[in-house]
Parts: C-alpha cells; structure tokens; sequence
C-alpha cells in the first residue's frame, strides 16, 4: 500500500505521537484544569506543553494565544463568526476551501460584504489585487496560505505586511496545508490569526487544531464561538474575558494534545525547511513525470518550489473517481479524487464540477512510492489492464 492522501491527513504518524498519546490514556487521563489533584494538574501541563509547541512552531511570544479546537475549521469559524458584523467588507481569493467560504456566504446572507478576488488558472494570486479590493469598510482578508487542490502558495506575507504598513484590516489565514509543511513566522508575516490543523503536516492526532489570536486583534470585539465551562472563575455565569478560555469552553482533548505536542515536536526537531527541501524534490520529480505522460494533464505551478507537495492532475477521457478507484484497487496507491471540498477552486483552475485527481506526499512520502506512482498512471493512462502492458 502506498499512502498519498497527506493532504487531507498525514500517515503514518511518528513513533512519538503513538507514544505520547498511550502515556496521557495510560499515566494521566484526568480533566486538565478542573480538580486540584496530581493528575489534573500534570493533565493541564501536557495541555499547555501543546501551546508552547505551537507557539515555538509560528513563532508566538505568548502560548496563551494559541486556541485549541477541533480543527483549522473551528479556528476560521471562530475568527469569521466572532469577529464579523453586518456592513463589514471581507476580501478573500478565488481559492479557498469550503472552510472558508460556507461560513462566509453564511455572513454574506446577514450583510457582510465579500470581494472574491480571481486567481490565475494555476491558482496564483495578484497580492496588489487583493489590496485595490480593499474598501473603507472592509474589516478582514482571508486567504488560505497553500490550496489544498494544486498547492498553489499565496503571497499571504506579501499581503500581511502591506496591510501592517498602512494599519489595515486584519488578516486570517488558513494554514491548513502549509503549518509544518512551510516555515511560517508570525511575528514578521503580517498574520494577525491564523487558523490551524493538527492532523495534517503536523503530524498529530485528528481532533486537534485551533486558531492563534495576534496582538491586533481587538478582543473586546471578538465574540467567542461558544460558552461554557472553563474550570476558572466558576464562581461567575459570565464567560471569562483573558485567553485563552474566553474561546475555549468544555474538557479539551487531552490525549489528542498530547500526541498533537509530540507531532509538532518532531517537525521541530526534523526542521520545517529540511522537511520542505525532502517534499520540494520528491514533489517535482513527480509532477515532472506526470506532465511527461501522454494523455496526462496536470494542474498548477510546475515550479515546486511555488506549492506545497500536491500535484493534482486528470487522465484525459476517465472521471477522476474512476482512475481514484482503479489506483487504489488495482495498484494499491491511495489518493483523494473529486472536488476536495474546494469548488471555488476547481472553478478557478477549470475543473469543476467533475474535480481532480490529488497525489499528496508527507515527510514519509519516498522515492520509490513516487516510482510507483507514475508507473500505474502510466498504465491506467495508456489503457491498460493490471497485467503486462506494452506501449504501442
């Protein structure tokens, strides 16, 4: 079995995450920061061992604006619902996942204004177009910082630091793709929130994820998502106003913490630039083969350096969920096929409604599972069966 489905969450996981996630289930278990007792507390210090792992990761001074949720899907759920009011303006791109867009066309239907700007055909974004959308009212951009269709990159530090330099609107970026896949510094980009997930290049548990509230975000003006427990000022009805439980009600998931800590440990310990130099080379060498297949049509950048390690192609005449099949039946590669929650995308790139076929490599993506790769496409390509096939 050759697993290249990274992008929509990584496997195998590190020895560590397994590990850490048995210790906390086996050592610890309790509820972090609701009883007095030794394993609450040692609960609460795994917990908070996940923040400054975090923390370090995107370079954040304080890990109490680390949030943790579910998902990167909370984290923007949070940053649009809590921050966004009827009048305001949101300018986002042309290639955002549904993360993204539903709750915004949600706000849209209660009177937020949304700019959608275009992306080029292999998903690039105008950094300047995003700034002349810009409107007096218009309070957020929200961009995704890799495409979880192409890989696209998008120049969310170019746009973070012109909008720090004339004081603008905040910007929220969803890092889904490209935390722990691409070195991301919050203190230099310009990111005032940025919405993560642990599942993915952070090579944590699923469960695990959050959003990182930057200092100019006014938290006076920020609602929380929901209300509830705490387990600090019980004696109040009220919800706490400091970070980071004014957004984070209800028992956490302790042991998903622990495993997402070790992940992001051990992306750390690997090096992001390391593990992006190892992807870059493997990504190319595959999307060069590809795009050397006859009948083959690949999409995005063909620069690797430009995406993070998806490239996403069709086979001329097959429906992507056919070759999605074929691939993982008859030659055992797992792969993501269709729209990957993304039509906007697919609209931009020219593929909708039908979508893609999405290879998607991980830190332990090798050589020989790209080989392999491009061995059954080849194959499936020039219409051949499981069986010896020779090319006419």
């Amino acid at each position: 079995m050759i697993y290249l489905d990274n992008a929509a969450s990584s496997w195998p996981k590190p020895p560590q995450v397994l590990a850490a996630m048995a210790r906390f289930l086996t050592e610890v278990g309790a509820n972090p920061g609701r009883s007095g007792h030794r394993l609450s507390v040692e609960a609460g210090r795994v917990v908070y061992a996940a923040r400054e792992a975090v923390a370090e990761l995107f370079n954040i001074s304080d890990p109490l604006r680390v949030v943790f949720g579910l998902n990167a899907t909370e984290g923007i759920n949070l940053a649009l619902q809590g921050l966004l009011r009827p009048g305001d303006h949101v300018v986002t791109s042309s290639m955002e996942h549904n993360s993204v867009m539903r709750p915004l066309r949600a706000l849209e239907r209660e009177g937020v204004a949304i700019t959608v700007v275009p992306c080029s055909p292999e998903g690039a974004l105008d950094p300047q177009a995003v700034l002349a959308a810009l409107r007096p009212n218009t309070r957020m951009v929200v961009l995704n910082h890799a495409s979880n269709v192409t890989g696209t990159l998008l120049p969310v530090v170019e746009v973070g630091r012109a909008l720090r330099q004339m004081n603008g609107p905040l910007l929220l970026v969803d890092a889904a793709q490209s935390g722990g896949a691409i070195p991301i510094d919050m203190q230099t980009s310009g990111i005032d929130l940025l919405a993560f997930t642990g599942h993915k290049s952070l090579y944590g548990p699923t469960g695990t994820g959050g959003l990182i509230i930057g200092e100019r975000v006014p938290l006076e003006e920020f609602r929380p998502l929901i209300r509830g427990g705490t387990g600090s000022r019980s004696e109040r009805e009220e919800q706490p106003d400091f970070l980071p439980d004014r957004y984070e009600s209800g028992t956490p998931n302790g042991v998903g913490l622990a495993g997402l800590a070790a992940g992001v440990r051990w992306v750390l310990e690997q090096g992001v630039e390391a593990i992006r130099a190892r992807e870059v080379e493997f990504n190319q060498y595959l999307s060069d083969g590809l795009r050397g297949i006859p009948n083959v049509i690949v999409y995005g950048p063909p620069d690797a350096r430009l995406r993070t390690a998806i490239v996403s192609f069709n086979i001329a005449g097959m429906e992507p969920s056919e070759v999605g099949r074929r691939l993982d039946e008859e030659y055992g590669i797992l792969c993501r096929a269709g729209l990957h929650c993304a039509p906007a995308a697919h609209r931009t790139i020219g593929t909708f409604p039908s979508g893609t076929v999405r290879f998607s490599l991980g830190a332990f993506s090798t050589r020989e599972d790209v080989e392999a790769a491009l061995h059954a496409v080849a194959r499936l390509a020039r219409g051949c069966d499981p069986g010896p096939c020779f090319a006419h």
